[in-house]
């Protein structure tokens, strides 16, 4: 990738449009800005987007992008500004408005309806019908060849409910495709992704450009961007930054104007040396038909990894030592003692939290307040001899996390929902760090979160370690798992395959094991 000039650098350079044409005018946006109670969500935000290009939409989380993208979608209505859709001035007055005129938008939090099938999410309220009735085999058909298109292994009758938060985002991803838009937002696509997946959706991209559509972009992955976009518009606290080709910056750069400063090191210095003190043991974990004989041990102080590929049990063996799913045999041992584990109340008196991969599902309650999640998992710290909760000692421990992770919202009592994805997820980080837990697994705790908000995350767990905590830290991202844990247990289809030291391996030999071999690679050999 080409280093930007010292000019555009510094922030000073602004490409003519001219210069960045990639095809006729599609989507242009003047001015908008939009207001909630408290909030200056978007402030004279200017965007265009080209047929055949992918534009992408960077900044912080609060920065603006999706409410940006809520407002070209029909979601939310701009309080001022104007938006030009091939050449008209335009309003959509709702999604399915928007659906209606070509725009579709594959949301960063899931939208789906649990308890209906793929096929029937895929092209919920638009069924082919016969006559009156759905045409169930037509219905099936259709959504099989959405599929097809993704190159993902799911059924078309498989029930949502049933599959994992990757499996979800691949059905939201060819919802989207089934409308044959001529404009799609992706609003963090591959978040939950593994590389081959992100592989095949970036295929499906380079086709749609092919066609002509217009592609809006987010992702808080910058490295993944250099392979399929064109330019890329920045947005700082709902202010417009700059725009730019893609190809003549660079990632630091952009990152430099999204935070308005530079950040070095994506990672932080490890503070935290692990003992030889055993806080967790699992030994012949088995789960029938999800995973197999899982042993590893996880040493105070340290920062453990969980890697492999989707559906290798990475969570589902989290999952099971939490208690929120039943183990079919195998022992779990506590600071040398044998400990029984059948519910979540168990793993939390026990000292062991679970921070989900699906924080909008299964780690918030999103219609209580910022300040009631915080105290949630905790509230006997908050409470008075009698029972009754101290709203003053809730509300100094409500600001006490909101100002040591940086939780952008207007009031602690702001309703949970209401926050950007990675407050969110911030939020749910917050509530475990107040139940003081001596065992820690975090369940991709970065996704959907910025970099500079991940760099602060990175530093939390390391001083948690440091702490003497024992965390486990579960990602898809081998540079996260290579740059924050200690060793790095590797999981294939339900079994382990290996455990490395973290500091003496690479990404090519996780993929090695991760694929399913069971020796290490040779020297210089590829991986598969």
């Amino acid at each position: 990738m080409q280093q930007a000039s010292p000019d555009t650098a510094a922030g000073r350079s602004r490409h003519p449009p001219d210069q960045l044409s990639a095809g006729a005018e599609l989507l242009r946006l003047e001015g908008i800005t939009k207001r909630f109670p408290g909030v200056l969500a978007l402030d004279g935000v200017g965007f265009d987007l080209r047929r055949g290009e992918v534009h992408a939409v960077c900044g912080e989380n609060g920065a603006g992008k999706s409410t940006l993208m809520k407002i070209i979608s029909g979601q939310y209505q701009p309080d001022e500004g104007t938006i030009h859709y091939k050449g008209e001035a335009r309003r959509f007055a709702s999604s399915l408005d928007a659906e209606r005129a070509g725009i579709a938008i594959i949301h960063q939090e899931l939208n789906l309806v649990p308890h209906l099938s793929v096929a029937e999410n895929i092209f919920l309220a638009r069924e082919p019908k016969r006559g009156w009735f759905v045409d169930r085999a037509a219905l099936r058909r259709q959504a099989q060849a959405c599929l097809d298109r993704l190159g993902v292994d799911i059924r078309p009758d498989a029930p949502v409910k049933a599959l994992s938060v990757a499996q979800c985002q691949m059905v939201e991803i060819a919802k989207a495709l089934s409308l044959n838009a001529e404009v799609v937002i992706m609003d963090e696509p591959t978040s939950s992704l593994t590389e081959s997946e992100t592989a095949l959706l970036f295929q499906v991209i380079g086709d749609l450009k092919a066609q002509g559509v217009g592609i809006v972009y987010i992702s808080h992955r910058l490295d993944e961007m250099a392979l399929i976009v064109d330019r890329v518009t920045v947005l700082r606290d709902g202010r417009f930054v700059d725009t730019r080709r893609f190809a003549d910056t660079s990632v630091d750069a952009i990152v430099a104007l999204m935070v308005g400063r530079s950040l070095d090191d994506k990672f932080p210095e490890r503070t935290s040396v692990p003992t030889a003190d055993v806080l967790l043991e699992a030994r012949g974990l088995t789960r029938k038909g999800v995973f197999h004989d899982i042993g590893f041990e996880l040493r105070r102080g340290e920062i453990l990894g969980f890697a492999g590929l989707m559906g290798a049990g990475r969570t589902e063996v989290a999952r099971a030592i939490f208690g929120a799913d039943p183990l079919d045999a195998g022992q779990i041992r506590l600071g040398g003692r044998d400990i029984a584990v059948k519910s979540p109340r168990d793993a939390i008196g026990h000292g062991i939290a679970y921070l989900s991969e699906d924080r909008k599902g299964q780690g918030l309650a999103v219609k209580m307040s910022v300040m009631q999640n915080l105290t949630l998992a905790n509230m006997a710290a908050v409470s008075n001899r009698f029972g009754f909760i101290d709203r003053a000692a809730e509300a100094q421990v409500a600001w006490r996390y909101i100002n040591l992770l940086s939780i952008r919202t207007p009031s602690q009592h702001q309703v949970a929902r209401l926050l950007s994805g990675g407050n969110q997820q911030k939020i749910v980080i917050a509530k475990w760090l107040f139940r003081q837990s001596r065992i820690l697994f975090f369940d991709e705790p970065t996704r959907g979160i910025d970099v500079g908000a991940k760099f602060a995350i990175y530093q939390l767990l390391d001083r948690l370690a440091a702490d003497g905590i024992g965390v486990v830290l579960i990602s898809s991202e081998l540079p996260e798992i290579l740059g924050l844990t200690d060793r790095v247990a590797v999981f294939h289809e339900g079994r382990l395959t290996a455990v490395l030291n973290t500091r003496d391996t690479s990404q090519e030999e996780i993929m090695h094991f991760a694929s399913g071999h069971d020796r290490p690679p040779a020297p210089g050999a590829a991986t598969p």
